[in-house]
């Protein structure tokens, strides 16, 4: 199963809340770099954590936290 990248969140905390909203909508979520952002005392791994989930739900999982998150205007 391949997983693309949805967002990124700059640190852990922000990352399992983006994950949890994704999970309880029916997605599968993978965390990539979590564990370096624990590492680094919770701070920001560079390129921050990446939230991704399958290549088929990717669009649709964009989707959802674009309505959660609406871009500033």
């Amino acid at each position: 199963m391949d997983f693309i990248t949805v967002s990124r969140a700059v640190n852990p905390a922000e990352a399992d809340l983006a994950k949890s909203f994704l999970e309880a909508n029916g997605f599968f979520v993978n965390l990539k770099s979590e564990d370096e952002a624990i590492s680094f005392g919770y701070g920001s791994p560079i390129g921050g954590v990446q939230i991704q989930v399958p290549e088929d739900q990717a669009e649709s999982a964009r989707t959802l936290l674009q309505t959660q998150n609406p871009p500033s205007s």
